[in-house]
C-alpha cells in the first residue's frame, strides 16, 4: 500500500487486520491476537488480550538499542534564560527513581496521580514515571484556579499530587502552593501527600507531614522497573470542559494509545529516530500528552519543552530561534500563535534573522486554520503548511494531509481527508448523511480507532449522553462542517456556533473567514447575538494589525461590506467592534460562547481557563459603549 487511498480503505474493509499489523510497531510484553472487542458495543475496546508498558516503549527500549546518549528532551526556556538537554539515558534514570520512590510511599498500578506542573521537563519525569508503575496521571494546567482543581481532585482521587513551587509567566511568577492548598481545603477527597519541585524563583514553604521535597523524597530509592499494564487499562485521565460546568475525564487506553501515536508520527508527521520534533503546547493539554511527552519519545525523537510564548519572550521571532538553535524538523503550533506573530511581525522581519533550513513541515492545530494565516505562513517561511483536526477525546488527527504516505493537494480551509478507522460523515438534525458541500454536524461511525476514549472516567452514562445519544451509531464531535465531493472535510465551527439567522442555517467560521481577508485585520471572532426579528445575527470582532491607524469605523464599514459580498445579504451581517483582543483560553481557543452571552446580557461564569480575565472586561464595555448590536 503506497497512497492514501488504498491505506484508508485497507483500515475500513478490515479493521481488525489493518490495526493488528499497525500494533507491530510496540513491544509488548504479551502481543494481541485480535484487535477489537465490540461485546459490550457502544463501548469499544482495542487489543483486549494484550499487556505492555508505556514507559518501556518511550525510553528503556531506546536505551536498550543503544541509543542512551542521544537526546530525549530539550527544554528552553526563554523565561528564565536557560537551556536543559536530557539524554533518554539520563531520561530513564529520572524517571525509574521517582518511580521507585512513588512506589515506596504506596503507590501502585491503577492510582492516580495528580500532576500540576509548569512546561518543565519534571512534568515529562512525573508522567513517565507513573505509566511506569501502571498508575493513572492527570495533568491539570499549572497554575488553574483552586476550585477547578478541587473539582478534579474530587473526581479522580488522586493517593497523591505532583507539583512545581511556581509557573513563570512573562513580568510575573504565579506560586502554586496557594492554589494547591485552597483546593485540597475544599475537595471532599484529600490526597495522601504532595511532591513539590522548588523553583529558585520562588520556593514553596512545605507543610509538615503533608509536603514532600522533590530531591529528598527520591533520595535512597530504589529504581522500579516497569510494570505490566493491559493494553485497555487507562494511562491517563485528561479533564475537558463539560457543557454542565462538570469537567469531563477522557480516558486514554494504554494500547491503543501507543499504536496509534507510532502510527501517525511516522505517517503523518515523517518523524522518526533522531529528529527534533516540537509541539508548542502545554502539557496540561492534549497536544502535549500527545506530541511533546508521548508521541515523540515513543518514536525514538528529540521532543522540545518550550517554555515562552510567541511573542514577547523576548520577540516575535522566539519560535523561529528555537527552530535553528535546536535544529527542529516538525513544528506543530495552534493558528492563533501565528496570528499574534504575524500582528506583530507582519512582513515577517523577525523570521528572516534565523536560520530555518532543518524544518520541513509546520502543522497546525487547535482551532479552525483560516486560509489567509496559511497562505501567509507559507509566503513567509516557503515551507509546507498542513492543517489537521483532532480533539480531546480522540488523542490525535481525525483529518490530516498523511505526508508520510503521499502529500495530497492542500485545499485551504480543510484538515484535508479522514485518517484510517475514521469514517466521518456529515449528519442532518435528524442523523441522515447530506450531500457533498452541505454545512451539518460532522459524526463518525462507530466504533472509533484505537486510542481514541472509550469513555468517561467513572462515567459510562455520560459519555454515552455526551457523544452517542444524539446520533445512534455515532460519535458526536461537536462540530460542523461539511464534506466536498473530493472527500475533503471543512471543519466551520462548533455545532454550538451554527447560528440561526432567519431560518437560514450559517457558519460562523465561514464568516471569520472572510475578515481575515482584510488587510488590517489581524484575527478576529464572530458570534451569533439575539435578534427580536430574525431570532440571531452575527456580530464580528476584530483584533487589527500592529501600526494600523485608519479610523475604526472605517475599517469596520469596510468588513461588513467584505462579508454582504462574499456571502451575501442571507448572512445579515451588519455590526462589526474593533477589540485590542480576543478572550482566550491558555490553549488558544477562542471563547466565542462567553462573549455571545455578554453581549445579549445572559448570566455568564468566568471559564476556568482563561488566560487573561480582563479582556472580557473590555469585550463588555466595548459593547456597552455601541449599544447592544440587536437594539
Amino acid at each position: 500500500m503506497n497512497n492514501y487511498a488504498q491505506v484508508y480503505a485497507a483500515s475500513m474493509r478490515d479493521p481488525e487486520a489493518f490495526w493488528l499489523a499497525a500494533a507491530e510497531t510496540v513491544d509488548w510484553i504479551v502481543p494481541p491476537t485480535r484487535a477489537l472487542d465490540d461485546s459490550a458495543a457502544p463501548l469499544y475496546r482495542w487489543y483486549p488480550d494484550a499487556t505492555a508498558n508505556t514507559c518501556w516503549n518511550a525510553v528503556d527500549r531506546h536505551v536498550t538499542a543503544g541509543r542512551g546518549d542521544q537526546l530525549a528532551i530539550i527544554h528552553d526556556s526563554p523565561i528564565t534564560g536557560s537551556t536543559q538537554k536530557i539524554t533518554y539515558a539520563d531520561l530513564l534514570t529520572r524517571v525509574a527513581t521517582l518511580a521507585g520512590a512513588l512506589r515506596d510511599r504506596g503507590i501502585v498500578k491503577g492510582d492516580r496521580v495528580l500532576i500540576y506542573m509548569p512546561m518543565v521537563p519534571e512534568a515529562l519525569v512525573a508522567m513517565l514515571a507513573c505509566a511506569r508503575l501502571g498508575a493513572i496521571h492527570s495533568v491539570v494546567f499549572g497554575g488553574f484556579a483552586a476550585h477547578e482543581l478541587a473539582v478534579r481532585i474530587d473526581d479522580a482521587t488522586p493517593k497523591c499530587i505532583l507539583t512545581a513551587s511556581c509557573g513563570i509567566e512573562p513580568g510575573r511568577v504565579i506560586p502554586y502552593k496557594p492554589l494547591l492548598d485552597g483546593a485540597i481545603a475544599q475537595a471532599r477527597h484529600k490526597p495522601e501527600f504532595t511532591v513539590i519541585w522548588q523553583r529558585p524563583q520562588h520556593p514553596a514553604q512545605l507543610t509538615d507531614g503533608q509536603d514532600l521535597d522533590w530531591f529528598g523524597f527520591q533520595a535512597g530509592a530504589t529504581p522500579a522497573e516497569c510494570v505490566a499494564v493491559a493494553a485497555t487499562d487507562p494511562l491517563y485521565i485528561l479533564y475537558t470542559s463539560g457543557t454542565t460546568g462538570q469537567p469531563k475525564g477522557v480516558i486514554r487506553p494504554t494500547g491503543g494509545h501507543m499504536v496509534s501515536l507510532l502510527w501517525t508520527m511516522k505517517n503523518i508527521y515523517q518523524a522518526g529516530v533522531g529528529d527534533v520534533f516540537w509541539a508548542a503546547s502545554d502539557v496540561g493539554w492534549v497536544v502535549g500528552h500527545s506530541y511533546i511527552c508521548y508521541g515523540p519519545l515513543l518514536a525514538g525523537c528529540t521532543t522540545v519543552v518550550f517554555e515562552g510564548k510567541p511573542v514577547g519572550t523576548p520577540d516575535a521571532g522566539a519560535y523561529w530561534r528555537v527552530i535553528q538553535d535546536h535544529k527542529v524538523k516538525a513544528l506543530f503550533t495552534a493558528p492563533t500563535a501565528l496570528r499574534a506573530i504575524r500582528r506583530v511581525d507582519p512582513t515577517g522581519l523577525e523570521i528572516s534573522k534565523y536560520d530555518l533550513s532543518s524544518m520541513d513541515t509546520l502543522y497546525l492545530a487547535g482551532e479552525r486554520a483560516d486560509p489567509d494565516t496559511i497562505q501567509w505562513a507559507q509566503m513567509q517561511l516557503e515551507k509546507p503548511v498542513i492543517d489537521h483536526w483532532w480533539q480531546t477525546e480522540t488523542g490525535y488527527a481525525i483529518a490530516a494531509n498523511p505526508l508520510g504516505i503521499e502529500s495530497l493537494p492542500v485545499k485551504l480551509g480543510s484538515p484535508t481527508v479522514a485518517m484510517p478507522g475514521y469514517r466521518v460523515e456529515i449528519l442532518d438534525e435528524g442523523g441522515h448523511s447530506v450531500g457533498p458541500d452541505t454545512l451539518g454536524a460532522i459524526a463518525i461511525k462507530l466504533p472509533l480507532p484505537p486510542g481514541t476514549l472509550p469513555g468517561l472516567w467513572n462515567a459510562d452514562a455520560r459519555f454515552q449522553k455526551s457523544y452517542l445519544a444524539h446520533f445512534p451509531g455515532y460519535y458526536e464531535t461537536g462540530d460542523a462542517g461539511k464534506i466536498d465531493a473530493d472527500g475533503y472535510i471543512y471543519v466551520m465551527s462548533r455545532t454550538d456556533d451554527v447560528i440561526n439567522v432567519a431560518g437560514h442555517r450559517l457558519s460562523t467560521g465561514a464568516m471569520e473567514e472572510v475578515l481575515t481577508r482584510h488587510p488590517d485585520v489581524a484575527e478576529c471572532a464572530v458570534i451569533g447575538i439575539g435578534d427580536r426579528l430574525k431570532g440571531q445575527c452575527p456580530l464580528g470582532l476584530l483584533c487589527l494589525n500592529f501600526g494600523v491607524t485608519r479610523p475604526e469605523a472605517e475599517i469596520e464599514a469596510e468588513c461588513i461590506a467584505l462579508v454582504r459580498q462574499e456571502i451575501g445579504p442571507v448572512a445579515a451581517f451588519k455590526h462589526c467592534l474593533v477589540v485590542q483582543r480576543l478572550p482566550k483560553t491558555r490553549s488558544g481557543k477562542v471563547l466565542r460562547a462567553t462573549m455571545a452571552a455578554i453581549a445579549d446580557g445572559k448570566p455568564w461564569k468566568m471559564p476556568a481557563t482563561i488566560d487573561d480575565p480582563a479582556v472580557l472586561d473590555e469585550i463588555g464595555e466595548k459593547i456597552a459603549g455601541r449599544g447592544q448590536p440587536n437594539d
